[in-house]
């Protein structure tokens, strides 16, 4: 086949010349493909899927109502472009309450087509070509691929079992600092489950201070805390100052789909993230605004998916301590970060997170999500569609007989 003549058009940044003719497979697409396998393969068996990493639940039916009342009404057809004063009013209100963080809803708050769109915008108002972004690894590659984008570089922070999975801020060397712009972090982390302890915030506002960079906390797992209260980077004194927080209604409030979050934090900062998502966007649609302010509002919502998905963690981490996994009940998120099985009792060895991942997919139908950043690693995710604890149950004696005869080995 000719190639187009604008196959040479196409931009460094995602490929040039070459972009389409490339053979990696993205490690998500992987896991589609495999599981294809395993439903072909295996017809009659159930996919056990712990690789999902959205909410199996819809929206609280109080929520959908308002958006039921909202959708239809004129005054909310038009272009939102940075927000409606309900939803920024509502964000103040649940900061207060939930984190006992104040802000000014005008300045302070700007509304966000989901989270992932404001970790993308933000590199847009801070990095200039050969700037540097420092962020985790494992985790959400967002702000690094758009960093990558501006021409900036990513220089990335091993997260570490024997450092509670927070990264090692001292060790970076004065070179990478000198060029150092951002600091994306998130805590409760995807993957890893790790929450974050006030003096790691309190050291990283020092941090930022002496080194003259801005923090993004990107928050979206902040409601779903196991084992320490909910908390706010913002909540510590000077944090303000340094950066901002990005947050979700989909992971605390079941509303994945809606795509609605916000940012938080500096005025100045909020002020930049606004003039790019003025270039980017026209809004998230006012009825989801005002349905999102609502949810905000009712502080049972979140109580009720928290208390769910710990009661799921509990369960999975019961089962798979007894098929020979290594692993607790994680800090926060819905995920369960799990060092990879080596091999197979007597049979077949795995040299990585994804190769286990890709046996106990297609030969078992239980689905995960590997991690090699940082060592080999499983993430289950208790999202799995289930109706209620008997279903479960049900789910997970059926994942542990398939472990139990496979006999993993660690």
């Amino acid at each position: 086949m000719t190639d187009p003549y604008f196959q040479q058009l196409f931009s460094e940044r995602i490929g040039g010349a070459h972009y389409g003719k490339g053979t990696a497979i993205y490690k998500f697409e992987k896991i589609k493909r495999a599981k294809r396998k395993a439903l072909a393969d295996y017809p009659e068996r159930p996919l056990l899927d712990f690789g999902i990493g959205e909410n199996d639940s819809v929206a609280d039916a109080a929520v959908c109502q308002v958006l039921a009342q909202e959708i239809a009404k004129p005054e909310n057809r038009g272009y939102a472009d940075n927000g409606v004063g309900e939803f920024k009013e509502a964000v103040a209100r649940f900061m207060l309450r939930e984190y006992d963080v104040r802000l000014d809803p005008t300045t302070e708050v700007n509304h966000c087509i989901g989270s992932k769109t404001a970790l993308s915008m933000l590199p847009a108002a801070l990095i200039n070509p050969g700037d540097i972004t420092l962020m985790t690894v494992p985790g959400y590659p967002v702000a690094g691929t758009h960093t990558a984008y501006y021409g900036g570089i990513v220089h990335k922070l091993p997260l570490l079992a024997e450092n509670q999975f927070l990264p090692d801020l001292a060790g970076i060397s004065p070179d990478i600092l000198a060029k150092a712009k951002l600091l994306v972090l998130c805590y409760p982390n995807s993957p890893t489950g790790a929450t974050a302890p006030r003096a790691f915030y309190e050291e990283v506002v020092q941090f930022a201070l002496e080194h003259q960079l801005v923090v993004v906390q990107d928050a979206a797992h902040a409601l779903l805390s196991f084992d320490r209260e909910p908390s706010s980077f913002l909540s510590v004194p000077g944090a303000k100052d340094v950066g901002v927080e990005v947050h979700s209604m989909s992971k605390g409030f079941d509303m994945i789909g809606w795509r609605m979050g916000w940012v938080c934090g500096h005025q100045r900062l909020v002020s930049a993230f606004a003039d790019v998502k003025d270039n980017c966007d026209s809004g998230q649609f006012i009825a989801i605004q005002k349905a999102a302010a609502a949810a905000l509002d009712d502080e049972s919502i979140p109580r009720r998916i928290h208390a769910k998905y710990k009661r799921r963690l509990e369960k999975l981490v019961a089962m798979l301590t007894r098929c020979g996994f290594r692993c607790e009940v994680p800090g926060g998120t819905y995920f369960l970060y799990t060092p990879s099985p080596k091999g197979l009792e007597g049979g077949a060895t795995f040299s990585s997170g994804e190769e286990a991942s890709q046996y106990l997919i297609t030969e078992q139908s239980i689905c995960t999500v590997p991690w090699d950043d940082a060592g080999a690693y499983l993430r289950f995710s208790v999202t799995y569609e289930a109706a209620d604890e008997a279903a479960e149950d049900a789910l997970m004696a059926l994942a542990e007989a398939r472990l139990q005869t496979i006999k993993p080995v660690f």
